[in-house]
């Protein structure tokens, strides 16, 4: 079971470090479609720092979730 447990943090924390690795890159992204960028160019980099910043947020949820929804005799 140790090894288990050990195995399934170590999975959190790599989704947690994804999650926000997609949020910055997200959050530089739209600060570059906000300010610099111009014409198409502004929209693209706008809604896909839109689509990372979302799948950053799942990816976060998604490792909350194997720690807060688990059964009581496991934690």
């Amino acid at each position: 079971m140790a090894g288990n447990e050990a195995n399934r943090a170590a999975t959190r924390r790599r989704r947690q470090l994804w999650a926000g690795v997609l949020a910055l890159v997200g959050l530089v992204l739209l600060v570059i479609g906000v300010t610099v960028a111009d014409g198409v160019a502004a929209w693209v980099e706008v809604v896909v720092a839109i689509l990372l910043l979302v799948t950053s947020y799942v990816v976060q949820h998604l490792a909350r979730r194997e720690t807060v929804y688990r059964p009581d005799e496991r934690r």
